[in-house]
């Protein structure tokens, strides 16, 4: 019995015969009058040109189909591996975030192009995703796993890209190894103007603004309290992130600065002027002149502009 396609190119085929004799009548009409006589002498030259017009038709319709379902599983596949790696790294980060306090957060991740994934099927349940480090930014190096049955298939071995089947592979059971990189922006403290070693810095001259911090491995501060009053280490630029390697424990004293002395003995407590010698944080022991005494001692820091010593 005929298939659907057969009759199909039936009907194609005599469309075609009936547009294409009734061109030529009019192009040349003594054969049409030969064909009242015995027949039309090109019809079967016709026929068969029609017929293979037809054939190679539903040949390319029928490529054409097997190639965009091929293309769809491809595709359907890639958005699974994409969903379920941004899935896996958008819990991973945002609990790294809440352990430090980040507000603001957004990252960008962009997964190396999949090699052979053609081989792969959609995969009916959940994608396991597995590796990868919060405090390790950047590349993060991923195992993808899908668990729809236990067949054995054909191998996927590793290639020469950063993305490779790694395991046994059938239908619904696959393993791929993914490199991903991760930006990960955020506030972070930067400064307004530039700042001198040793200066006091001040909440007026420090901003927020969102940078890479994957680009930052020197540190950075999310919040501006966490720099406000602390000191200088060293000449700061404008416009610069704040590490910890350039921020110091706020100076208290400066030198050159009156002070106030306190001296303490057997629970006898007394105080007298004094000027720094040293500029000193909270802890620091300094020289200082005592200016009652005209004598250099070395007192302990205590608080803004006031030392403790012992006598």
């Amino acid at each position: 019995m005929p298939s659907d396609n057969t009759r199909l190119i039936k009907l194609i085929s005599l469309d075609f015969l009936k547009r294409f004799c009734a061109k030529m009548s009019a192009a040349f009409p003594h054969l049409n009058q030969r064909g009242n006589r015995g027949g039309s002498s090109f019809s079967p030259f016709v026929f068969l040109i029609a017929l293979s017009v037809g054939a190679n038709a539903e040949q390319h319709s029928i490529q054409g189909m097997g190639q965009n379902a091929e293309q769809k599983i491809e595709q359907s596949v890639e958005q699974q591996i994409d969903q379920a790696i941004h899935q896996y790294i958008q819990t991973m980060m945002n609990q790294h975030a809440k352990e430090n306090g980040w507000q603001g957060m957004r990252l960008a991740i962009t997964n190396t192009p999949l090699t052979r994934t053609q081989l792969l099927a959609p995969c009916p349940a959940a994608i396991t995703v597995s590796g990868g480090s919060a405090t390790k930014l950047a590349r993060q190096q991923l195992i993808l796993e899908c668990k729809g049955n236990t067949s054995k298939g054909s191998t996927l071995k590793g290639s020469t890209l950063k993305a490779s089947a790694i395991k046994d592979s059938t239908a619904a059971n696959w393993q791929i190894k993914v490199s991903s990189e991760l930006q990960v922006f955020l506030p972070v403290v930067m400064s307004k103007t530039v700042i001198n070693r040793g200066d006091t810095i001040q909440r007026n001259q420090l901003q927020l603004q969102e940078n890479e911090i994957t680009r930052s491995p020197r540190g950075f501060y999310h919040r501006l309290d966490q720099v406000t009053n602390m000191g200088a280490k060293r000449r700061i630029r404008a416009n610069q992130i704040l590490s910890p390697d350039l921020i110091d424990q706020p100076q208290l004293i400066k030198r050159g600065e009156k002070i106030k002395i306190i001296a303490n003995r057997d629970g006898i407590s007394a105080s007298m002027p004094g000027e720094a010698l040293e500029k000193g944080s909270e802890g620091e022991v300094i020289r200082v002149k005592n200016l009652s005494s005209g004598k250099t001692i070395e007192a302990k820091v205590v608080g803004a502009g006031v030392v403790s010593s012992t006598f």
